[in-house]
């Protein structure tokens, strides 16, 4: 799990290019609707230190309000 989370969050891969690392479609889909469907929630809590390269807040920005998945 750690690997496909790193490849999506951190390295802002999509799932067509985490599947073609060798991870199963299924797999790589219900992570990455995890994380997004979680979006919401890193919005309303109080700004925590950054411990990656990337932020979920200013470096990561989907959009919470119309249900947006990738497809």
């Amino acid at each position: 799990m750690d690997p496909i989370l790193k490849a999506y969050v951190e390295d802002d891969l999509a799932i067509d290019q985490i599947t073609d690392m060798g991870f199963d479609r299924d797999t790589v889909t219900k992570i990455a609707r995890m994380v997004d469907r979680s979006e919401y929630k890193r919005r309303q809590t109080a700004p925590g230190i950054k411990i990656t390269p990337r932020n979920f807040g200013r470096d990561r920005r989907l959009p919470i309000t119309n249900k947006f998945k990738e497809e």
